[in-house]
């Protein structure tokens, strides 16, 4: 989805409040039959969840709080978030390594059993089909986290590669967790509220760990991973006991926790400098252009064997013609497709993302620029309706990051 959640949520909110109620919801949910509901829909509205339509799917933009309040309390306390519209799958097979790594840049082979990484599926030109988190559960067995709005593609050029890889003999099956829903519970106070629910002990999951394991009396795979620079958890939950969840999370927080809707996960994920597929990272979009170098594997450096690899390496020995970079600026917070100038007016890029950072009190934006001139502190001019306001490149992400690793 392009643009800013962000604005959409602050748009809808705004319209929401001007227009006659009954009016707004025939005009923003008219193709609501047509969407697909994760099984926390009910809860949702319950909760006073705005639904909007996101990626095919009916998703809470915000709840009762505002988008700003709510970023906020994520970073102070806690969030819970609905990412069920995610496509979590299996891949299984004594060949699942070598299979995944004709597709990523990683280095599969070289995570140990229960560790993962955030990776990208190139195209043949190097271009980014999706990112990804990957776990290894174990050698044979690698369970995976993609985009909803990629999903039909992902599972598409997955499906093709494997076709091929299993006509040459190679032993490798997948199962797409339809089955499962999956919750992100972030912030300072995801791991103290978890503990309550499981026998676990979480304090010896580092970030970018992986577990099977009992929460709540339901068997959950849960990841040390999210998307909003802060400590906390994806939750892949069976679809009957999700619900059950998040009533317990929610409860065992004593009202600290709160539901947090699409509308703050963009602005929290945009002060943590993350890319957002569709605006920040899409199919002409290398991962050396994008500023995720360091997600290629040190092998796959040496060895390539991914699709682009020839294009990714040869950007890696002579660098990219263009980077991602982060900027702040004054004025009206840039939108996606801002024009990005030089200080004498010539254009150097264009934004991805930005908006009014709630943490930092101040607009951020990144966007991608000619390289040479994507070093911090470099001045530019960013275009938002026509008029240039002053615009820096700073380094990200602009709100550092609380990830919990070993000390």
């Amino acid at each position: 989805m392009r643009g800013s959640l962000w604005h959409l949520g602050q748009s809808i909110t705004r319209r929401v409040a001007q227009a006659d109620k009954k009016a707004a919801t025939r005009r923003f949910f008219a193709s609501e039959a047509d969407l697909k509901k994760t099984v926390l829909y009910n809860f949702h509205i319950a909760h006073g969840g705005k639904m909007v339509p996101f990626a095919g799917w009916s998703m809470p933009i915000q709840y009762k709080d505002s988008i700003m309040d709510s970023t906020v309390n994520c970073r102070q306390n806690g969030s819970l978030f609905d990412v069920s519209h995610m496509c979590g799958l299996s891949l299984k097979g004594k060949d699942c390594v070598p299979f995944l790594e004709k597709l990523v840049i990683a280095d599969v082979a070289g995570l140990a059993p229960g560790t993962g990484t955030l990776t990208v599926f190139t195209n043949e030109k190097g271009g980014a089909i999706d990112d990804s988190v990957i776990t290894k559960v174990k050698d044979d067995h690698i369970y995976l986290v993609v985009n909803a709005g990629c999903r039909d593609k992902d599972l598409a050029h997955i499906k093709e590669h494997m076709k091929a890889f299993k006509s040459k003999g190679g032993d490798v099956s997948w199962h797409i967790h339809d089955e499962r829903s999956l919750l992100a519970l972030q912030g300072p106070l995801a791991a103290p509220v978890l503990q309550h629910l499981t026998k676990e002990d979480l304090s010896k999951l580092y970030f970018g760990e992986f577990r099977i394991m009992y929460i709540n009396g339901a068997l959950c795979f849960l990841t040390r991973t999210g998307y909003t620079g802060e400590d906390g958890f994806e939750i892949s939950v069976p679809s009957e006991n999700a619900v059950d969840l998040a009533k317990a999370i929610l409860e065992k927080s004593e009202g600290k926790v709160r539901l947090t809707g699409l509308g703050a996960r963009d602005s929290l994920r945009l002060e943590a400098g993350l890319c957002l597929y569709g605006n920040d990272m899409e199919q002409h979009i290398t991962p050396v252009e994008a500023g995720l170098t360091w997600a290629i594997g040190k092998r796959r450096r040496a060895e390539g064997g991914f699709l682009g690899a020839e294009v990714i390496l040869k950007q890696l020995e002579e660098g990219p013609s263009i980077r991602r970079v982060g900027f702040t600026s004054n004025g009206p917070p840039p939108r996606s497709h801002s024009e990005i100038q030089d200080e004498k007016g010539n254009n150097i890029g264009e934004i991805t993302s930005g908006g009014f950072s709630p943490c930092l009190k101040k607009n951020i934006a990144m966007g991608y620029v000619k390289s040479g001139l994507h070093k911090a502190g470099t001045k530019a001019k960013i275009l938002v309706r026509g008029k240039a306001y002053d615009g820096v490149v700073t380094k990200m992400p602009f709100v550092p990051t609380k990830y919990y690793k070993p000390s």
